[in-house]
Parts: C-alpha cells; sequence; structure tokens
C-alpha cells in the first residue's frame, strides 16, 4: 500500500522541513523503474527500426521517468534519514520528463500533416507548425528546470515559495501550448475528414488511429501538469505533496499510459512509409500519384 498519511511537523515550515512528508514505497517505486526501463527499451529498437530520430526526445523523457522512480526507491530505503541527492533526482526528473515527451508528440503531427500531402488543411503551415510548439516546450521545460533547480537548493520558506511559483508558470505554458496543440490538431483533422487529399485516401496506413492516439497523449499529459499545478499551488503541506498516493496516480500512471500507446501504435510504421513508398510524387496540388501499397500499423 503506498503511504498517504502525512508525517507529522512540529514547528516552523522551515524548522520542521522534510524532504517527504510520507515515507516512500518502494514497492511502487521499484515497479514503475521497471515499467519505465522496459518502456524505454521498447521505443529504443522501435526508434530504430523505424528510423523515427524524431522520437529521441520521447525516449529521453522515458529514461527521466525511470531515473526520477530510481530515486524514489533510493529515498524509500533512507527512510527516516533521507539524503538530498535522490530527493533531487527524483524531483527534477518527473517534473521534466513530461516535457521531452510532448517535444515528440509535437513533431509528429507535423511529420503526419506532409505525409498526407495536407499542409493546406493545417492552421499552421507545416514549416512552422513544429517550431512553434517545439519552442514553447523549450520555453516549458527551462522554465520548470530553473524553478526546480531552485527548489532543490531552497533553504527558506521563501525559497521554496519562489521555486513552486517558477514551476507552476512553466506547467501552464505547457498546458497553454499543448490546448493551442489540441485545437490545432482537431482542426486539421476535421478539414481532412471533410476534404480528403488524394494521399490520405490511398494511403494504406492507419492515420486516423495515430491522430486519436495523439489527442489521448496530448490529454493525459494536460491532466498530469494540471495536476502538478494543483500540487505546487496547494505548498508544500498541501494535501497533494502529504500523500504519495497521488504522484502514482495522476503522474506514473498517466505518463506510462501514454509510454504505452505510443508502444503500441508507434510513429515507426506511418513514419517509414516514405521509405517503403506509400507517398505520392506530387506535391498535394498536382495530379502526379503513385500506386502506394497498403500497409498495416
Amino acid at each position: 500500500m503506498l503511504s498517504s498519511s502525512p508525517r507529522s511537523d512540529s514547528s516552523d515550515a522551515t524548522a520542521s522541513f522534510k524532504l517527504y512528508h510520507y515515507d516512500p514505497n518502494r514497492g511502487a517505486a521499484g515497479a514503475f523503474v521497471a515499467l519505465f526501463i522496459l518502456c524505454t527499451i521498447v521505443h529504443l529498437y522501435k526508434l530504430v527500426r523505424g528510423r523515427t530520430w524524431f522520437f529521441i526526445p520521447f525516449i529521453i523523457g522515458l529514461a527521466f521517468e525511470a531515473a526520477g522512480y530510481v530515486g524514489r526507491n533510493i529515498s524509500a530505503g533512507e527512510t527516516p534519514n533521507w539524503t538530498t541527492g535522490p530527493y533531487i533526482l527524483q524531483s527534477l526528473t518527473l517534473l521534466l520528463g513530461p516535457t521531452l515527451l510532448a517535444a515528440s508528440i509535437y513533431m509528429a503531427l507535423g511529420r503526419l500533416i506532409r505525409l498526407l500531402n495536407a499542409d493546406r488543411h493545417s492552421i499552421i503551415r507545416t514549416t512552422w507548425l513544429t517550431k512553434v510548439f517545439v519552442l514553447g516546450d523549450v520555453l516549458s521545460f527551462l522554465t520548470q528546470s530553473g524553478g526546480g533547480g531552485m527548489l532543490a537548493k531552497a533553504k527558506t520558506q521563501a525559497d521554496m515559495s519562489m521555486g513552486e511559483n517558477i514551476i507552476m508558470g512553466g506547467l501552464f505554458i505547457q498546458i497553454i501550448f499543448f490546448g493551442f496543440f489540441i485545437v490545432v490538431t482537431y482542426i486539421f483533422h476535421r478539414r481532412i475528414v471533410l476534404s480528403p487529399t488524394p494521399t490520405s485516401r490511398s494511403i494504406g496506413i492507419p492515420w486516423r488511429r495515430f491522430l486519436y492516439v495523439m489527442y489521448a497523449a496530448s490529454v493525459l499529459i494536460m491532466v498530469r501538469s494540471i495536476f502538478r499545478v494543483a500540487e505546487y499551488a496547494g505548498g508544500y503541506s498541501g494535501p497533494l505533496q502529504s500523500s504519495e498516493a497521488y504522484i502514482y496516480i495522476f503522474d506514473a500512471t498517466l505518463m506510462f499510459i501514454v509510454a504505452a500507446l505510443f508502444g503500441v501504435w508507434h510513429p515507426g510504421s506511418m513514419m517509414t512509409a516514405k521509405e517503403k513508398g506509400a507517398i505520392p510524387l506530387s506535391d498535394g496540388d498536382g495530379n502526379m500519384y503513385e500506386n502506394s501499397p497498403r500497409y498495416e500499423a
């Protein structure tokens, strides 16, 4: 069972500061270390096999997740005399891992649009689409990194509050860009369904399924980010930081589902279509289309 009972504090916030308000559960941490290592290996294999190099940030994000739960596992073994190293490791890697997952999801949409020769259906040109969202992702990453670094070195309540506020700012940036990404994806999806390109009709990959997977992953990461905002907004002694169960429900489990979704429906089967001859030779507005072989994901 995950520990859900907060540890008691006896004096002011600074004097009674503890790295955890609970005793970290070693079994839960170990289970997610194993799950994320497995996901990392599977995705690395699929990346190399499909040459989907834009999914490298996704794999790094999974490695961050695994490292984070390694840190929690070490902390569990140190209870109650926790050291700062494992705590900082789990704090930073679990905070930043989903940002790296998001970067690859952003890039996947641009490649799908180009694959279907459907640039005209996107409200942002594909030459800018990836740049816009990855820029937002980098901004979110750097902001959260700065806040996380400040929080890791905090020695006073004021320093802690400052770090938490900066982290929340980075998370808000991520939520805003993900919300916009979902809108852009939906508009593209609706337009191409109403006015299919010749490629979208003839190509033999389940591109609609990839869109649904992107929707699901985006919503899961947004929910996780909203949870993190609520966690930091509640403060160090708030209910979300006082129970370990929440981080496993709203962070670990959701990020594992994202990894599993893309593990089953990996963009590799879609993005290698070009090398296999599934993309026509026109630019989407001409008439020179090849007969494309059909592929299953």
